[in-house]
């Protein structure tokens, strides 16, 4: 079984939960996105994904690619470094690094982009790399 998400990460993440920051690293973008606007759905939906989280981990290793691209690393470097694009650089993308670099994340559109859309982009990188 691939081991792509880290347990331990996604419980430091419900922490800060409320934020939705634990469901966008398990590639829940939707609910992510509401529990950021609702407060963890009023905190209601945050204490519930207590006991959520070992299903949402099994739910992300088994729906993404494992490989040489660590989606822990990636995640880490999009929340606290996105604005200089250093997850993009971790990737590989060198041309879309330097661009988040010269202007912030592409005016943080580009990070909100990539909260969106970072587990597929890894996926679809570690898997290219074994065909």
């Amino acid at each position: 079984m691939n081991n792509t998400h880290s347990i331990v990460v996604g419980y430091i993440l419900w922490i800060f939960g409320f934020m939705g920051a634990h469901r966008f690293y398990y590639g829940r973008p939707i609910s992510a996105t509401i529990y950021f606007f609702t407060l963890g759905l009023f905190l209601i939906g945050w204490f519930v994904d207590l006991f959520l989280i070992p299903s949402m981990d099994r739910d992300a290793d088994t729906s993404y690619t494992a490989g040489s691209s660590s989606y822990t690393l990636a995640w880490i470097l999009l929340t606290f470094l996105g604005v200089f694009g250093l997850h993009r650089f971790y990737m590989g993308k060198w041309v879309t690094g330097i661009l988040y670099l010269l202007t912030g994340g592409v005016f943080l559109l580009g990070i909100i982009y990539d909260y969106w859309t970072l587990n597929q982009q890894l996926s679809d990188k570690n898997a290219r790399l074994f065909s």
